[in-house]
């Protein structure tokens, strides 16, 4: 993808070459209850602010020219929030679907939902799918929403489906390989993460994308996703840039996908 002559200055300034940015980038968005707490606000205005974070880091990422963006959103456990909180976020997913519809034009954002329909409400489904119909011709960057989303669910449901070619004859078990795995999981078609970033200082992976992330880069910014900036993207990408990806080899080589 093209990016401006203002982007090129600022990847120049950074030391950072257009090729050594990653063509996925997958976000952990941690910390938004936290950062309310600390200011003694309700847990909803910290999921407000950070879909504001959202916006700003699909566009830096839009003008950068990343290829895939891929925000943990909701997970499968996010289930057993209390139910006001649920609707809440659920209400804000909506909202920012509907208003940002404009945005991801003007930015040639192409939305993808990953993750389970089911147990999703019927209207939650419906203003993702008018939002993935609308920006669906779109060229640049894939906003990979993960929502209601959990990694062992993920790797669950593709096993299932794999069972069902085997049962019904489409498909030998000695013929399995590793890209029948990835081609059943919800995230077929896309790249595997180069970079997966987490916020708010948290070291782990909460089951988020564990079959994709085998050789990806790990970022951990200090900062609750409120607070996280198109600088902390920045300085996620020059570390990203400094990084001798190996995979496995004796030194740096690209992964086919």
């Amino acid at each position: 993808m093209e990016i401006t002559p203002q982007t090129a200055d600022i990847l120049k300034n950074l030391g950072i070459a257009r090729e050594q940015l990653p063509r996925h980038i997958a976000i952990i968005m941690d910390g938004n209850g936290r950062w309310a707490r600390q200011r003694g606000w309700p847990r909803v205005l910290g999921h407000q602010q950070g879909a504001k974070t959202v916006d700003t880091i699909t566009t830096a990422c839009a003008r950068l020219g990343i290829g895939y963006l891929t925000l943990y959103s909701f997970s499968i456990e996010n289930w057993r929030r209390p139910r006001e909180e649920i609707d809440a976020l659920m209400q804000l997913l909506m909202d920012y679907l509907v208003t940002k519809r404009p945005t991801m034009m003007e930015h040639n954002v192409r939305l993808v939902h990953v993750g389970r329909r089911e147990g999703l409400s019927q209207q939650v489904l419906d203003t993702f799918d008018e939002t993935i119909r609308i920006t669906s011709g779109n060229t640049g960057l894939a906003l990979c929403l993960a929502l209601n989303y959990g990694s062992r669910t993920e790797i669950t449901d593709a096993v299932r489906r794999i069972a069902e070619q085997v049962r019904s004859g489409a498909l030998r078990p000695e013929d399995i390989e590793e890209t029948t795995i990835s081609h059943s999981l919800y995230t077929a078609g896309i790249p595997d993460p180069d970079l997966v970033i987490r916020t708010a200082g948290q070291m782990r992976i909460s089951n988020f994308l564990l079959w994709q992330i085998s050789y990806a880069e790990l970022y951990v910014a200090d900062v609750f996703w409120p607070d996280f900036t198109e600088q902390h993207l920045l300085a996620a990408l020059q570390e990203y840039a400094r990084r001798e990806r190996r995979f496995g080899g004796v030194g740096s080589q690209p992964v086919s996908t």
